[in-house]
C-alpha cells in the first residue's frame, strides 16, 4: 500500500494458519475468559497447531506464571507448554534486570507471576517499603489483591523506588463482564506519587522484544481482542494481526479507529485463523465485502445489502478508514453498526 496508513482490512487466498508460521495469542477475551474457554477456540487452535502453525500465548496478565497458564490452557483442551506462554511479568523483569544489579530488592504489587519471572533475573522479591526496596513492580493481583500494597508501593516510590509496570490494560475480560485491570491499579498508584513508571506490557517495545526472542517466530501473526494493547502492539511490531471480536472491542470501536489501531484482518473468533479472508473491494468509493456495500454520504456510514455481518463490518471499516485518512473516524456509525447485529 502506498499510504502511511491502512485503509481497510486485507484479504488471504489461503488460511491464515498457513499464511504465517505462528500465532501470537492473546488470552484473555481471545482463549478464555473467566477461566472458561471462548466458544470455537479450543477446536480452532486444536486444527490450527495440527496443521503446522505454532502457537505462542502472548498475555499482558501478569498475575499467574507460565507454568500455571500452560496447566490452564492443557486443561481447557489446548496442550500448552511452559515455554509457549509468554507474560508481561517476563518482560518487565528483563526491563528490570537491564537497571538494576543482580540482587537487588524489589518491592512486589501483584501476584506469583511478578515473583517467579523477579527470581529468574536475579531480583529479590520483597513484600514492604521498610525493606529498602531499590524498585517497585506492580503488575495484576487479581480481585483479592489487598488495598494495602498501594500504600506500601506509594511510600517506596516516595523513598526513592524507581516504578515499573508489567502493563496497563484498564480493564480485564472475565465471565460476568469486564472489569478492572493493572492500568486502573496503576492509576491508584500515580494519583498518590505524582511518578510515572516505565512500562513493558503491549503494545510497547519491551513485550515485542520479549516475544520475539522466546519464539523466534519469522511470520508471526498477532491475534488479539484489544486495539489498544495487541493491535497497537503488532502495529509498533511491524507485523500482521488479526481482530477478533470475542474480547473486549466492539464493531463501532474498530470502525473509528485511527491507523496504530486498525488490524491487518477481522474476524469474529478464532475461527478465522482457518480461512482465507475476504477482499474488501472499492469502486467509485463503494466498498463491497460478501454482499454488503458501505458508502460515505455526508455525515453517515450507511450500509446497504446483506450476508455475513462480518463481511459487512469489514466494508464498514474500509469505509470509514478510508474517509479517517490517518485520524480517526468521526462519522455518525449508529444506524450501519445496528444492522449487523455485533
Amino acid at each position: 500500500m502506498s499510504q502511511q496508513y491502512r485503509s481497510r482490512p486485507l484479504g488471504s487466498g489461503v488460511a491464515l494458519s498457513e499464511a504465517y508460521d505462528t500465532a501470537l495469542l492473546d488470552l484473555d477475551g481471545v482463549v478464555y475468559a473467566g477461566g472458561h474457554a471462548i466458544v470455537h477456540a479450543v477446536e480452532s487452535l486444536g486444527s490450527a497447531r495440527a496443521g503446522g502453525m505454532r502457537l505462542a500465548y502472548v498475555t499482558n496478565n501478569a498475575l499467574r506464571t507460565p507454568d500455571a497458564v500452560a496447566e490452564h490452557l492443557t486443561e481447557l483442551g489446548v496442550p500448552a507448554d511452559a515455554a509457549d506462554v509468554i507474560t508481561s511479568a517476563q518482560a518487565v523483569a528483563r526491563l528490570m534486570a537491564d537497571q538494576l544489579p543482580s540482587g537487588a530488592k524489589v518491592l512486589v504489587v501483584g501476584g506469583e507471576g511478578l515473583r517467579v519471572a523477579l527470581r529468574e533475573r536475579g531480583l529479590v522479591p520483597v513484600e514492604s517499603a521498610d525493606d529498602e526496596p531499590v524498585a517497585v513492580a506492580q503488575g495484576f493481583g487479581g480481585p483479592d489483591l489487598a488495598w494495602g500494597r498501594f500504600s506500601e508501593a506509594a511510600y517506596a516510590i516516595s523513598r526513592g523506588a524507581v516504578w515499573f509496570a508489567s502493563n496497563t490494560d484498564l480493564t480485564i475480560p472475565g465471565a460476568r463482564g469486564i472489569a478492572p485491570g493493572n492500568g486502573a491499579a496503576v492509576e491508584v498508584v500515580r494519583i498518590a506519587t505524582g511518578a510515572e513508571p516505565q512500562v513493558a506490557g503491549k503494545p510497547l517495545p519491551p513485550m515485542h522484544r520479549e516475544t520475539v526472542l522466546r519464539t523466534g517466530a519469522k511470520r508471526p501473526l498477532v491475534v488479539g481482542d484489544r486495539l489498544d494493547t495487541d493491535i497497537e502492539g503488532a502495529f509498533n511490531g511491524g507485523v500482521d494481526s488479526l481482530l477478533v471480536l470475542t474480547g473486549v472491542t466492539d464493531a463501532a470501536q474498530l470502525i473509528a479507529a485511527e491507523p496504530k489501531y486498525r488490524p491487518t484482518y477481522v474476524d469474529r473468533d478464532l475461527r478465522g485463523l482457518l480461512t482465507g479472508q475476504p477482499e474488501v473491494s472499492e469502486e467509485d468509493g463503494a466498498f463491497r465485502c460478501g454482499g454488503w456495500t458501505a458508502v460515505v454520504r455526508g455525515d453517515m456510514l450507511v450500509l446497504e445489502g446483506d450476508g455475513d455481518a462480518i463481511d459487512g463490518l469489514r466494508a464498514l471499516c474500509g469505509a470509514a478508514w478510508t474517509h479517517a485518512g490517518d485520524g480517526s473516524c468521526g462519522l455518525d456509525t449508529g444506524k450501519a453498526v445496528a444492522r449487523l447485529g455485533l
